[in-house]
């Protein structure tokens, strides 16, 4: 089994729409999914609103992650923000997942990051048990806000 974790290209934008659709449909959101290969290639290559990194295994995509810095008044730094991490069912348990989470550390601590951060949906015990099996704290004092682009 030969495990590569590397940058995506910019010819990749569709694979990384088929593994945003991949998440959605796991999540039960797939109706949420508005984003379009052109606009993803624009979003992340040209504006570089976010990066994204892919593992393939064998040569196969198997699974992804898209991040972006924020920053911590806090801290005085900038943060990884973890937006998405991914798997193909048919990869899980394979440590593909578990590879990807220590690339984005590894990455944030290369950055010089004072923290990573996520969110993750409640009933999804499976990533709640992996996260704290490496040691991250969940926020419960923390309610997340949001208001759509409708909105504003």
């Amino acid at each position: 089994m030969n495990l590569e974790i590397r940058y995506a290209k910019p010819s990749e934008s569709k694979l990384i729409l088929e593994f945003i659709k991949g998440i959605a449909e796991y999540e039960l959101l797939s109706n949420q999914v508005v984003t379009s290969e052109v606009e993803l290639y624009n979003s992340i290559f040209i504006e570089k609103s976010a990066k994204v990194i892919i593992a393939f295994l064998d040569n196969v995509p198997a699974g992804f992650a898209l991040f972006f810095y924020n920053f911590s008044t806090f801290k005085g730094r900038k943060g990884l923000y973890l937006e998405d991490l991914f798997v193909y069912k048919e990869y899980r348990g394979k440590g593909i997942g578990n590879a990807l989470f220590n690339y984005l550390l590894a990455e944030a601590k290369k950055n010089n990051c004072g923290r990573m951060e996520w969110v993750c949906l409640n009933w999804n015990k499976p990533a709640i048990d992996f996260y704290l099996s490496k040691k991250a704290i969940p926020m419960d004092e923390w309610t997340t806000f949001r208001i759509d682009e409708l909105d504003f």
